[in-house]
C-alpha cells in the first residue's frame, strides 16, 4: 500500500480535518480550505484534487466551526407546502434543487409544512436563528407574509411562484395562464360548449392566474365557463370519485373538464366513468401533469406538462446567484407548459 492510500485508510478511522486533507495532498491549509469552498481563484485541476482527497477521507465540513469563521451555515432551505396535491411535486422538487446545488459547497434542508402560517413560523426562525444562507419557497400567495419578511430581512431567497408585491424578488414559475388558455382552446377544438375548471385552494397567485386565463379564454371563443367550489381542495379521493359519479348522471353537466391537479383528475374521471360517461366521446378532459401516473391509469387523456424537477434546478440555480447579490430583476423566469394530446 502506497503512503496515500495508507493515508486515506488510517483516516477514516478518525474524523477528517483540513489538516488531513493537506496531509494527503500536499497543499497548503489555506490551499485546501478555499478549494473546499469552491475555490475560484484556484486552478480547476487543484480544486479536483482537493475534494477528490476530502471524498476518499470521508471528510465532512464542521458547521459549527464554518459559521464562527465565515458568518455562514453553507444551507440552503426549502420550505415545502406538503399539502399540495400534485402528484409527486415534493419528490421532483427535492431532487431538482438537490441536482441544483450538486457540486457547490451548499447542503439542502427541507421543512414540509401543511399550514400556510407554520410556514410563516418556519421563515421567521430560519431567520432568527440563521439556520440558512438561503430560502426557497413555494406555493405563494398573492400577498405572501413569507415573502414580506424575507425581503424586509434583506435575505436571499426565490420564490416558486409570483405575487403581487410592489418590490421585485426572486422568482421561478409556470407559466399557468398558457396551461388556461391551452387547455380550452384543446376542448373548444374537441366542440365542447360548456367546461368546468376543477381548481381549488384559492389563496394561491397560481389560482387567480388559471382563473383569469380560464374565463378570458372561455368567453373569446363563446364557450360556457363553470368553476368548481375551490373547498374540493379538502376533499378525500373517495370523496372526489363520488363527486364525478354525480356529474355522469347530472343531465345539465358539462361537457369539458380541466384540471390543474393530477390527483383530482383520477379520481374525479374515475367517478364519470363509473358513472357510465364515456371519456373522450360523452366528456373530455384536459389535466396538467406532474408525474406519469395519470396516464397510466387514462392513457389517452390530454395532459399539459409542468416539469418540477427542472423547476427544482431552476430555483437552486436562482438562488445561489441570488446569495452571490446579483440583482433581482436578472433573477425571474417562467417556465412553458408542454401540451401533450393523444385523444
Amino acid at each position: 500500500m502506497n503512503e496515500e492510500n495508507a493515508a486515506a485508510t488510517a483516516s477514516r478511522t478518525r474524523r477528517a480535518t483540513l489538516k488531513t486533507i493537506s496531509d494527503l495532498t500536499g497543499l497548503s491549509l489555506s490551499t485546501v480550505s478555499l478549494g473546499l469552498r469552491g475555490g475560484e481563484a484556484l486552478r480547476e485541476e487543484t480544486v479536483r484534487k482537493i475534494t477528490d482527497a476530502a471524498a476518499s477521507v470521508g471528510y465532512v465540513p464542521d458547521r459549527a466551526g464554518v459559521r464562527l469563521r465565515t458568518g455562514k451555515t453553507n444551507v440552503v432551505a426549502l420550505v415545502l407546502d406538503g399539502a399540495d396535491d400534485s402528484i409527486d411535486f415534493a419528490r421532483h422538487a427535492i431532487r431538482g434543487v438537490g441536482h441544483g446545488i450538486r457540486g457547490t459547497r451548499y447542503h439542502l434542508t427541507v421543512t414540509p409544512e401543511f399550514d400556510q402560517s407554520q410556514s410563516v413560523d418556519s421563515i421567521r426562525y430560519i431567520l432568527e436563528h440563521r439556520t440558512a444562507d438561503g430560502v426557497i419557497i413555494t406555493h405563494t400567495g398573492a400577498h405572501d407574509p413569507r415573502v414580506k419578511m424575507l425581503t424586509d430581512a434583506k435575505f436571499p431567497f426565490v420564490t416558486h411562484g409570483r405575487t403581487e408585491f410592489l418590490h421585485q424578488h426572486p422568482f421561478h414559475d409556470f407559466r399557468s395562464e398558457a396551461f388556461a388558455e391551452l387547455a380550452v382552446e384543446r376542448l373548444a377544438s374537441k366542440g365542447c360548449k360548456s367546461i368546468m375548471l376543477m381548481i381549488g385552494d384559492d389563496k394561491t397567485f397560481n389560482y387567480q392566474n388559471i382563473v383569469g386565463a380560464f374565463q378570458a379564454a372561455s368567453t373569446r371563443l363563446g364557450i360556457e365557463a363553470r368553476l368548481i367550489d375551490p373547498n374540493i381542495d379538502r376533499a378525500t379521493a373517495a370523496e372526489l370519485r363520488q363527486l364525478g359519479r354525480g356529474m355522469a348522471t347530472d343531465p345539465g353537466r358539462p361537457d369539458g373538464y380541466i384540471s390543474a391537479s393530477e390527483m383530482r383528475a383520477i379520481s374525479i374521471i374515475g367517478g364519470l366513468i363509473d358513472g357510465g360517461a364515456a371519456l373522450g366521446t360523452d366528456v373530455h378532459v384536459v389535466s396538467k401533469q406532474t408525474s406519469d401516473i395519470l396516464t397510466t391509469f387514462f392513457p389517452h387523456i390530454d395532459t399539459i406538462e409542468e416539469d418540477v424537477y427542472a423547476a427544482g434546478r431552476e430555483l437552486a440555480r436562482l438562488l445561489l446567484r441570488r446569495i452571490k447579490g446579483e440583482p433581482v430583476e436578472a433573477l425571474q423566469s417562467l417556465s412553458e407548459p408542454v401540451p401533450h394530446w393523444r385523444s
